[in-house]
């Protein structure tokens, strides 16, 4: 009797684990990036973030290392997450996407830059979601205040719905992205959260599969710099420390100022059972 068709078997499913391996690391690799530029850019404070905004931000999109490619006609094409923000204040899990286009206004010369995008209407959000999603004609976009702009431009009217940032040549600036166009990466999303996901059921913490911790640590990442934004206002306490979960089950909350003592508390089910 021929051991063929099982050995066979054997193979094709040691191949499709280990392409799942791969995706999956992929996946990582690029929460793991936008991690990099959100916690880079709020570093700088003549080029962070101003606070009203990423207080006030329905969602943001990180597209780490957006790549210039083409000979005749130039263009962008990059690879990189997005979250929204929750009505109690948290964020989401964050959705892989996809932005492309022509040679959006990013410096000229520049092989790859880091794009930013903060929205500030649940508009674009769902057209994202329900589809393909062109800069400036599906919503307004403006290049994100930096420096000594900051103040004023956020302390107007904003208008505008999506405000955006670049990082070139290690210098964070705003930058013009009309016609480019983000989507869902379906094939990411199946392979960080598992088949059948959709983007709501990721945003609702309805995935079939739990993120990885590289996934998550991005949600955390804007949880932290939207808790320093909301202290910097004065509308929030100082922020803590993320709490570290004990093996009795405990959670160890170690507060930023060195003068305080650290505390302990019982791990609630919802905050363990949070994916």
């Amino acid at each position: 009797m021929s051991h063929a068709p099982t050995r066979l078997a054997f193979a094709l499913a040691a191949l499709l684990i280990a392409n799942a391996a791969v995706a999956g690391d992929r996946e990582n690799v690029r929460a793991d990036d936008a991690v990099r530029v959100v916690k880079q850019i709020q570093a700088i404070p003549e080029a962070s973030i101003p606070d009203r905004l990423l207080d006030d931000a329905k969602g943001i999109v990180v597209v780490p290392d957006t790549i210039k490619a083409g000979f005749m006609l130039g263009g962008r094409h990059g690879l990189g997450v997005m979250a929204v923000k929750n009505s109690d204040g948290t964020w989401s899990n964050p959705v892989f996407v996809k932005l492309s286009g022509a040679s959006f206004g990013l410096q000229a010369g520049v092989q790859s830059a880091d794009v930013i995008l903060v929205f500030r209407s649940q508009r674009g959000l769902d057209n994202i979601v329900n589809g393909k999603f062109t800069l400036g004609a599906d919503a307004s976009v403006a290049a994100g205040p930096v420096g000594r702009n900051a103040a004023a431009a956020t302390d107007g009217g904003l208008k505008a719905e999506i405000w955006s940032w670049s990082r070139a040549r290690g210098l964070f600036a705003g930058v013009a992205l009309d016609g480019a166009v983000l989507s869902i990466d379906n094939g990411a999303n199946r392979s960080a959260y598992g088949a059948g996901v959709t983007p709501r059921m990721i945003f609702e913490g309805r995935a079939p599969q739990a993120p990885s911790a590289a996934i998550v640590a991005f949600r955390d990442t804007l949880e932290e710099a939207t808790a320093a934004a909301r202290y910097a206002r004065g509308g929030a306490s100082a922020p803590a420390a993320p709490p570290v979960a004990t093996a009795s089950g405990e959670v160890t909350v170690q507060p930023l100022e060195s003068g305080n003592a650290a505390t302990t508390t019982p791990l609630e089910p919802a905050t363990a059972t949070r994916p």
